[in-house]
């Protein structure tokens, strides 16, 4: 063997060393999870051509860190094995196939359930009572941690139902659910305190506490996955049985756990999973495939720590790190300044990612961010990447900080930051500061407003710079014939755009309010303004205290609407656009009359019939509030194919569920009346 390739060896085993220290023992990762498994990845290819250099201590003889001094180690009677890993179809089928192979099985059944991104737990239940509680550890030895399970609300400490072994052991996954990890980090950054870094991170440190109740603190839950072994008569057949025999002696278990009967329902349903990732309570970083039949897992075996008959689907990983190379700050269209961090570019969430929103000046100051800094950047599905964390240890001893620009970098106006308020704004009106108005056009146009089909991000800002439009109406005084002359709109596309911007004139009237870019007022407060005035003179009339009358409007945003509508400069702009031909069908009924009035309802699953944002502006008009979670005030919820933990949370809180052939019958009933 070259000197090279034992120097790579070495290099390998001592960051991997390092990184699994910061990780698992001082709660402080300096790199992200796709990253370090690409190391290790490298070391075991190294290894498996030079199998003479293997040592006992090497990163890749272990499943996971070491035992922490301070815990009392546990030797597991099982060993708790870490997983094969595939990442495309093609992987995954070669899999299966090399499992029907050894089994000499034409067809297998799976058990797929998504991969919960937190920390593997072994439970030990005596007699149905919880008597040991340990981490996998290096998949031998692990460390009791039965003190700060206990504290855990989702683990029973002693199990309910007929036909408990006298001793088992389950395994599972400790996490934080996305919605707790949020609302931990705000407590802590009201207090002062440090933040989470990321939730996996967070139910890593809190297991490793030594004392119980800094863990009780933190908001642990626990799915249950596997039975690691058993005493006694009970010897399930199935992976499915064995998870539906955890449920009902009060074990959690994920409700999104199926049964596949072939690779190409396997395939499906991980496919279906990476679509829902985003709506998940939880963060996942993949799908676990097992086979399903317990008797076929045992024949399979294991073969170098990793078990034969399972294997982890990876998405493609959410977390990188990179070089934070400067800060650009951007105005919208209320003028708010955001700062965003332009980054060395890094391949993150399936995409190569430059940039990254840091929010606000508060925001850049709770990171402690400066330019040149090593940062952990996180992008999850289609939300606009944002930096997790710093990592301080790798800070340029002249780095920068980062400075809140005195003039708006769009319009040279001076920028102000409101004492009550967290973000920064340029002080010129929307009609003098070409950002503005181009953001604010950008919201006039989009689907959810006016939704006019061709004005696209690159004509508004050919439109404003060209000094063509300077408020939306005037977007209806623009000629076909003008619009061809202009550099990439032909006769055919100006006509196209101007067709569509007549088209957009009949609208309804929570649109309209919706695309005036009102502050603090969404889509579902527009409804709310539209159900309850009715027309758009009594709403401009509307004080202050007559419009916190209105649903979802409070002091504040009532203040923001009146004001809005009593700036002379907003007023002539309506004004305008109400003379250029826009138009809505009158609304007869208020609010309390429609007859969901007052009901919250949830959409969760694949409607087939409709669009999801077309079933919710129905049922919006038809009164109801439309949420994103399932709650004991939920009035209803329609479950379409695919229907996951929302459908979980409405049976178990007894919340009535329909599908969507009965939304329909619904709708059309309404209608007719």
């Amino acid at each position: 063997m070259s000197d090279g390739v034992q120097a790579r060896l070495d290099a390998l085993r001592a960051e991997l060393d390092h990184h699994n220290h910061c990780y698992h023992v001082l709660d402080a990762p300096e790199i992200a999870d796709a990253e370090f498994d690409a190391l290790l990845d490298e070391l075991i290819a190294l290894e498996t051509a030079h199998p003479e250099r293997i040592t006992p201590d090497s990163p890749s003889q272990r499943v996971g860190a070491a035992p922490l001094a301070e815990f009392v180690a546990v030797t597991h009677e099982v060993a708790m094995l870490s997983l094969e890993k595939t990442a495309t179809p093609t992987e995954l089928e070669d899999w299966a196939n090399r499992c029907r192979t050894r089994l000499g099985e034409e067809s297998l059944a799976f058990c797929c359930e998504p991969k919960i991104d937190g920390v593997a737990v072994a439970l030990i239940y005596e007699d149905g009572r919880l008597v040991l509680a340990a981490t996998r550890g290096d998949g031998q030895t692990g460390e009791d941690i039965t003190a700060n399970v206990r504290t855990i609300p989702a683990v029973p400490l002693r199990l309910r139902g007929d036909g408990i072994p006298p001793r088992f052991e389950v395994r599972g996954e400790v996490y934080i659910a996305k919605r707790d990890f949020a609302a931990f980090n705000e407590r802590a950054r009201e207090r002062g305190e440090r933040t989470l870094v990321n939730p996996r991170n967070g139910a890593a440190g809190s297991l490793r506490q030594l004392d119980p109740k800094l863990t009780a603190s933190r908001p642990l839950t626990m799915f249950c996955y596997s039975l690691g072994w058993t005493e006694g008569g009970w010897r399930p057949q199935t992976q499915m049985e064995a998870l539906e025999h955890m449920a009902g002696w009060g074990l959690r278990t994920n409700p999104e756990a199926a049964l596949a009967v072939d690779l190409d329902t396997c395939q499906a349903y991980i496919d279906d999973i990476a679509q829902r990732r985003e709506s998940l309570a939880y963060d996942i970083d993949g799908v676990v495939v097992k086979v399903n039949a317990l008797d076929q897992q045992r024949e399979l075996g294991a073969v170098t720590r990793k078990p034969r008959w399972a294997v982890a689907y990876k998405y493609p990983a959410e977390e990188a790190t990179t070089e934070v190379l400067g800060v650009e700050f951007q105005v919208g269209r209320t003028g708010a300044i955001t700062p965003v961090a332009k980054l060395r570019p890094v391949f993150v969430g399936g995409v190569t990612v430059s940039n990254a929103t840091l929010h606000n000046m508060d925001e850049v100051a709770r990171l402690d961010l400066r330019i040149g800094d090593r940062v952990m950047v996180r992008r999850a599905g289609d939300v606009i990447p944002q930096v997790a964390s710093v990592i301080v240890e790798q800070r340029p001893k002249d780095a920068p900080a980062i400075e809140l620009p005195q003039s708006c970098p769009a319009c040279g106006s001076p920028v102000a930051r409101p004492e009550e308020e967290a973000v920064a704004r340029c002080s010129a009106a929307p009609t003098l500061c070409p950002a503005q108005r181009k953001e604010g056009l950008r919201h006039f146009a989009s689907r959810l407003a006016m939704d006019i089909e061709g004005l696209g991000e690159k004509l508004i800002d050919q439109f404003v710079e060209k000094g063509l439009v300077h408020t939306p109406a005037d977007l209806y005084r623009l000629e076909a014939g003008k619009l061809s002359k202009l550099p990439r709109m032909g006769e055919k596309s100006a006509r196209n755009l101007v067709d569509a911007l007549q088209a957009s004139k009949a609208t309804t009237l929570a649109r309209f309010i919706y695309a005036l870019g009102i502050r603090e007022v969404g889509e579902a407060t527009a409804q709310s303004l539209a159900n309850h005035f009715g027309g758009l003179d009594a709403l401009r009339a509307a004080t202050p205290e007559v419009l916190e009358v209105v649903p979802d409007v409070g002091p504040i945003v009532a203040e923001k609407i009146a004001a809005y509508f009593n700036n002379p400069d907003n007023a002539k702009a309506v004004d305008e656009l109400v003379e250029a031909g826009i138009a809505w069908p009158a609304i007869e009924a208020v609010a309390d009359s429609l007859p969901l009035a007052g009901q919250t309802w949830v959409l969760t699953g694949t409607l087939e019939r409709m669009s999801r944002n077309e079933a919710k502006d129905k049922l919006i008009g038809l009164g109801a509030k439309v949420a994103g979670s399932v709650s004991g005030k939920t009035a209803q919820v329609v479950a379409g194919p695919g229907a996951g933990s929302k459908l979980a949370k409405a049976e178990q809180l007894a919340v009535p569920v329909m599908d969507e052939a009965e939304l329909m019958d619904l709708l059309r009933i309404h209608d007719a009346l």
